[in-house]
């Protein structure tokens, strides 16, 4: 069962996306979650990086930042459960 803390994780990870998108040779980077409606997910890639600009890099060698949008989103970790 979702909890309000589940939900709080999940807005808070909505929020800390980045796009990343590649045109002409020239590297668009734009804060938050890309809204375009009609874009579908099409797969993920899990990478590490060492900090957000590293996997800003990574994202723009991304074949489809050419021609659409790459978000990068930080992985979430959710606290520990007590256990009875």
């Amino acid at each position: 069962m979702a909890s309000l803390m589940d939900a709080i994780i999940v807005y808070k990870w909505l929020l800390q996306s980045t796009s990343v998108r590649e045109r002409d040779g020239k590297r668009l980077v734009t804060d938050g979650p890309y809204a375009e409606t009609r874009e579908q997910l099409g797969g993920y890639y899990l990478i590490e990086a060492k900090d957000l600009d590293e996997a800003i890099a990574i994202a723009a060698r991304v074949p489809s930042a050419q021609w659409g949008v790459v978000e990068v989103r930080p992985i979430v970790e959710r606290p520990a459960q007590a256990t009875a």
